[in-house]
């Protein structure tokens, strides 16, 4: 048989059996889909910035949906016509004759051959758009709004708000990224029936590895050396009194003599330091495996910490890195007096303003229902203070009152969700040891060896301190900082 018979056999029965309500329903849907997909995508190639989220999950994921449902339809429809047909006895021996010598019946073959090209490109531009916008920072962090909120109002505000979610939340490869997929079903159901966690668990349980994601851009082990570090704070007296303490950070790191400093004992290619923690937080750590220079490996066990074996055996064991200590790098949340600290070390919060620190500080803490309230209620409280308490003050400087007490507000709702229960503490930042454990986990003075070795806790093992919260600090006019 020659190949046009071969194509006449082929065609005749599905052209025929194509003459049904569901094919054809599948073409109008497949149609109507593709014409509003390409207008869509020259609507967001004409847009200036990134579309909503609700309309980028109809342009990228809703609207491919029916295009690739409506192809289903076509091939579905023959199948069940010819299905009801077998069970009737109607299969035909000869179908009707598809004549390509007419240039009709040519032409519609051959524009069914280019739409069915087409529709390839379409569902090809489709899913890479798709996965494109689900790896957006604008789907991670506003589609699923009340539950992200707290995160990507904390993002926005990070050193890292620049990079995308996926880089450190997925990373390079495809394994990575098709597990990320299938843990975001499970994050779907749990964002449609309310299920998911408040606040949301931290740390996250499975994290990519810090040496796949973070160690694509930073390199610990790169000799940093001393880091100068100078950190104001205010007192909560009427004039504000600023201290300063000015220490030297030992980060360290590998250099030709060998490891030193913090990233140099803790981080380096190899697993050096690995620990147990007994709870979720990763907060309780009752026991340390530390690998010394000369390869031996060395336990430290807390004497403070009582646990059982099964405890030990059931907690989380696990190879430290820079998330360990890093472990908000870019999620973080501040607390009440470091935050207006910062803000008043930088002029936001006017330290001109008598009891400023106070009285900021005793608005943060209230415990508002709703962030509007709090938004309200703190712009009205420090207003209130000062036309009450100073009105010359705030007869000459209303400008500077209200001015912070907009920036008291804005620090409130930087921080606190109330409807994911997240408030001040909510997630501590294990970098330090100023407003959580942090380093004591470990460095506590009690994780001892059986040779009598213990993890240091003496202050000059990580830092220097030059001034410890003193006025005018000398250090300073001797550096000629300040």
């Amino acid at each position: 048989m020659s190949e046009a018979g071969i194509l006449q056999r082929w065609l005749r029965p599905i052209f025929y059996m194509a003459q049904n309500p569901i094919s054809l329903m599948g073409v109008v849907l497949t149609t109507s889909s593709a014409l509003t997909l390409v207008a869509f995508w020259f609507y967001d190639f004409l847009l200036p910035g990134p579309p909503h989220p609700y309309i980028g999950i109809l342009l990228f994921l809703i609207l491919p949906g029916f295009f690739v449902a409506g192809l289903i339809l076509i091939p579905l429809g023959i199948w069940l016509r010819r299905r009801s047909m077998r069970a009737r006895g109607e299969i035909r021996a000869e179908y009707p004759q598809v004549d390509l010598s007419q240039p009709g019946v040519r032409r519609s073959f051959w524009l069914v051959g280019a739409l069915t090209g087409m529709n390839f490109v379409l569902i090809g531009t489709a899913s890479y758009r798709g996965v494109g916008y689900m790896d957006s920072t604008q789907f991670c962090g506003q589609t699923c709004h009340t539950v992200m909120t707290p995160e990507f109002t904390a993002y926005q505000n990070s050193p890292h708000s620049r990079v995308e979610c996926v880089a450190c939340h997925i990373g390079p490869g495809a394994s990575w990224f098709v597990r990320s997929k299938l843990s975001g079903l499970r994050q779907v159901y749990a964002v449609a029936f309310h299920t998911y966690s408040r606040p949301i668990p931290s740390p996250v349980k499975y994290l990519r590895p810090a040496r796949e994601t973070c160690e694509q851009c930073h390199w610990p082990q790169r000799f940093t050396g001393d880091k100068f570090l100078v950190k104001d704070k205010f007192q909560d007296d009427e004039k504000n009194t600023k201290v300063t303490t000015v220490l030297v950070l030992k980060v360290g790191g590998v250099t030709w003599q060998g490891r030193v400093g913090i990233h140099g004992r803790h981080l380096e290619t190899g697993s050096r330091i690995h620990y147990i923690s007994i709870d979720p937080e990763r907060s309780i750590i009752p026991v340390v495996e530390y690998v010394t220079d000369a390869g031996k490996t060395v336990t430290f066990v807390s004497t403070d910490i009582k646990t059982t074996p099964e405890q030990l055996a059931k907690g989380e064991h696990r190879e430290m890195d820079c998330v360990d200590c890093h472990n908000r790098p870019t999620h973080a949340f501040e607390l009440p007096e470091s935050g207006v600290d910062k803000q008043m070390a930088t002029g936001r919060i006017s330290p001109e303003l008598p009891f400023v620190k106070k009285k900021a500080v005793e608005l943060l803490k209230v415990n508002y229902p709703d962030r509007e309230t709090a938004r309200q209620n703190i712009i009205q409280g420090l207003d209130d203070f000062y036309r009450t308490g100073y009105p010359q003050v705030y007869a000459t400087r209303r400008a500077l009152v209200q001015q912070s007490a907009e920036e008291v507000a804005a620090l409130y709702l930087r921080n606190v969700f109330p409807e994911m229960k997240v408030t001040w503490g909510s997630h501590p930042n294990n970098l330090g040891h100023m407003d959580s454990p942090g380093c004591f986990r470990c460095h506590d003075g009690s994780h001892t060896s059986a040779d009598g070795q213990t993890i240091p806790n003496d202050c000059s093992t990580c830092h220097s301190l030059l001034a410890m919260e003193e006025q005018n600090p000398k250090v300073l006019a001797d550096l000629g900082v300040k």
